[in-house]
């Protein structure tokens, strides 16, 4: 099992993605392939944004005080 990109790593790779199949220069069968890979990179990236923006939830979430309640995330517990 290869280790989870990065989310910058996912978007860069994502971003060649479309770039190459925008560029017209691809069989129908890489193309597929490409698409393919786009869309589990996408779903990647979206994961991480879905993740990052519960995490800012959570981090500013007020107390009622003017204080941050901090606690940490899991992302178990969010689904």
């Amino acid at each position: 099992m290869s280790t989870p990109l990065r989310f910058e790593q996912a978007l860069e790779n994502l971003q060649a993605v479309v770039k190459k199949l925008e560029s017209g220069d691809v069989s129908l069968e890489d193309a597929l392939k490409q698409f393919e890979e786009g869309v589990k990179l996408s779903r990647q990236c979206q994961s991480y944004l879905s993740e990052a923006e519960k995490r800012v939830e959570i981090l500013t979430q007020s107390k009622g005080d003017s204080e941050i309640a901090l606690k940490p995330f899991d992302p178990a517990q969010s689904e």
